[in-house]
């Protein structure tokens, strides 16, 4: 990767979304940065979308791909790696989000069962990852016992698929009861990268460089960002460039200031914990003072 910035899932399954595929690939290829997928059950299910996926492999040969599938589907993990020729296979945690649609799978049973499974039957590294709640410690610690190689805390910050289904719904009283529902990106990236030996990617309301920066100062690896990017791509190929150019110019100007000259250097810069962050923390038992001072 030229930067630690990942285009975290969004898209797929839909016709539309084979145009703003094709615009992500593009710009994912040009930039050498990471390129994540939506669900690809649809594509699966219905070979007819399938294009709206392997677009991407056509127009970013070379880049950093992740295919996607959800927790149970450990049946569909083979192929979906398949359809991508993906780098990486991220398996979606939603509990979230299935809770509120009105057609919501809530059978959780041997999700952990599951992704072990897919982590053995594919034969590239698999990530999990969240959709807006976060990761916390103890999850964390499961996940990378279960097999996993990398972990997208994904926390409550950005979009809220709770607040997304609230609009789907005939009765909106439990999405909008439930839209903030989650841990702070900021919190879930905290704990994590004291807690698994694993890569961590932080996401989860990221939208320039400089929240790259605290990310990547608090521990994380590499950042995910969606929404920005969906904007950029719908506007056109020279608007998602200007984004991603824009946040690699204000990431190496927040290193810069700290005097960082590489990410390595950047994770091992001084902080200062303050806030929710802090208090959330310290309620979990970290020392923010010796974790600021590291």
């Amino acid at each position: 990767l030229e930067s630690p910035l990942f285009i975290t899932a969004i898209t797929g399954g839909h016709p539309a979304a084979k145009d703003i595929n094709k615009e992500l690939a593009t710009v994912a290829e040009d930039k050498q940065i990471g390129l994540g997928l939506g669900s690809q059950r649809a594509a699966i299910v219905n070979p007819e979308l399938r294009d709206t996926y392997d677009v991407v492999r056509e127009y970013a040969p070379s880049a950093l791909v992740l295919g996607n599938i959800g927790a149970p589907q450990s049946d569909l993990a083979e192929k979906a790696v398949e359809i991508l020729d993906s780098d990486i296979l991220a398996i979606h945690l939603n509990p979230l989000q299935e809770a509120i649609q009105p057609e919501g799978d809530l059978d959780a049973r041997g999700y952990i069962d599951s992704i072990a499974d897919i982590c053995k039957s594919v034969k590239v590294p698999v990530m999990a990852k969240e959709t807006g709640t976060g990761i916390s410690a103890e999850d964390a610690k499961t996940l990378e016992k279960a097999g996993v190689s990398f972990i997208d805390v994904e926390g409550a910050g950005g979009t809220s698929w709770a607040a997304v289904e609230t609009y789907r719904a005939d009765d909106r009283y439990m999405g909008e009861l439930f839209w903030d529902w989650g841990i702070p990106t900021a919190v879930s990236t905290a704990e994590l990268v004291n807690s698994v030996d694993i890569p961590v990617i932080s996401s989860g309301g990221f939208r320039s460089g400089l929240y790259a920066a605290k990310a990547i100062a608090l521990g994380a690896d590499a950042v995910g960002m969606a929404l920005p990017a969906l904007k950029g791509a719908y506007e056109g190929q020279e608007a998602l460039v200007q984004m991603v150019e824009r946040f690699n110019e204000s990431l190496r100007i927040a290193m810069f200031l700290v005097g960082a000259s590489n990410i390595e250097e950047l994770k091992n810069s001084s902080l200062v914990i303050k806030g929710e962050t802090k208090d959330w923390l310290e309620a979990r038992g970290f020392d923010t003072k010796a974790y600021a001072r590291r």
